[in-house]
């Protein structure tokens, strides 16, 4: 081999080496990921309305990515369990974090400190459902419609309770704003969890509360309870006959009470992956065993794009922090 030969070989062989290395050094692809299996944490316990719909769903993407897809409970601690253990995890979207709206929405403005930075630490990325959620009484209770309730709440301040399972949750949050558009005054009483909530209000010992068709729906159809009316934009379509708030003689100004979710992923994952995980999951939300899920837990699709939900997280967060400041809800 003559000399101009070997030079030739020797430089399109480092120039093949460069090259190499260079794509070992680049960014995954979106058409690559996930390159391993994918933890989805959530801070919701195992069993309930949204851990189902996440076990279904990471079913479903993980026959689609060819990768496992593991669902991982931390609940407890308002859900800062499960976002500590996220913040700890993978960068590149192997680990994925599935949030409550409160997440978003009510904890900034209602915690002195909070252990996360919702404009640092997530990248909310795909809208899953949301709950309209449902005032419930006793089934022997005397109010047969919202307006009933708030018409005894003024003419007895401060005399009729309902209850939730924390301060900040949609519960307090919807009764704080009903108290403030109706210029009524209730107690709140707080319960260590929905099971012995609900069970209070199906016993009397509550005069009422709000629950998701998922929380409160097994007493309803047991007979323990009535559902008085939805707070949402429309009937559902799982209970045709319950009337809305306004319809029942509630607020007519667009009030509502309800919880959302989505999943999430670290801040400043690439633009690519983030469209391969709203589309894979959006295509996995469609399927008919979904829609049956949705509809036994009482979820409503939240069909939104990139644009359109930054611009509905943003219109909720002006909304709570509106009602946390009128409260004077403060944490530490």
């Amino acid at each position: 081999m003559n000399l101009a030969a070997f030079s030739r070989r020797t430089l399109l062989t480092s120039a093949a080496l460069a090259a190499t290395v260079a794509g070992a050094c680049l960014p995954v692809h979106a058409q690559e990921w996930p390159t391993k299996s994918v933890r989805l944490i959530t801070p919701y316990p195992v069993g309930g309305g949204p851990d189902g719909i996440a076990r279904l769903l990471a079913d479903k993407l993980s026959k689609k990515w060819g990768k496992p897809v593991v669902v991982d409970n931390r609940p407890g601690g308002n859900g800062f369990i499960a976002i500590d253990a996220f913040k700890r995890g993978a960068s590149d979207g192997h680990d994925l974090l599935q949030l409550d709206s409160v997440h978003l929405t009510a904890y900034p403005y209602m915690f002195k400190k909070l252990p996360y930075d919702v404009s640092k630490d997530f990248e909310p990325i795909a809208p899953l459902f949301q709950s309209f959620l449902f005032f419930v009484v006793p089934t022997n209770s005397k109010y047969t419609k919202v307006s009933e309730l708030i018409a005894d709440a003024k003419a007895r301040p401060g005399k009729i309770n309902y209850g939730s399972w924390s301060i900040g949750n949609p519960v307090h949050l919807g009764v704080e704003e009903l108290q403030e558009l109706a210029g009524i005054k209730v107690q709140h009483v707080i319960y260590k969890e929905t099971t012995q909530l609900y069970t209070s209000v199906g016993t009397g010992e509550l005069d009422f509360s709000i629950g998701s068709a998922g929380t409160a729906g097994a007493m309803y159809r047991a007979g323990k309870l009535r559902f008085l009316a939805v707070a949402g934009p429309k009937r559902m379509e799982a209970y045709p006959d319950v009337p809305t708030v306004a319809e029942s003689g509630g607020p007519a100004n667009g009030y509502e009470v309800s919880g959302w979710n989505t999943i999430a992923g670290p801040k400043g994952l690439s633009p690519a992956i983030q469209d391969k995980i709203r589309k894979d999951i959006a295509e996995a939300l469609s399927g008919p065993d979904v829609k049956e899920k949705f509809l036994t837990f009482g979820y409503v699709p939240l069909n939104l794009d990139r644009p359109q939900f930054a611009k509905f997280i943003q219109n909720e967060a002006s909304r709570y922090s509106a009602v946390i400041k009128r409260a004077k809800i403060e944490l530490e």
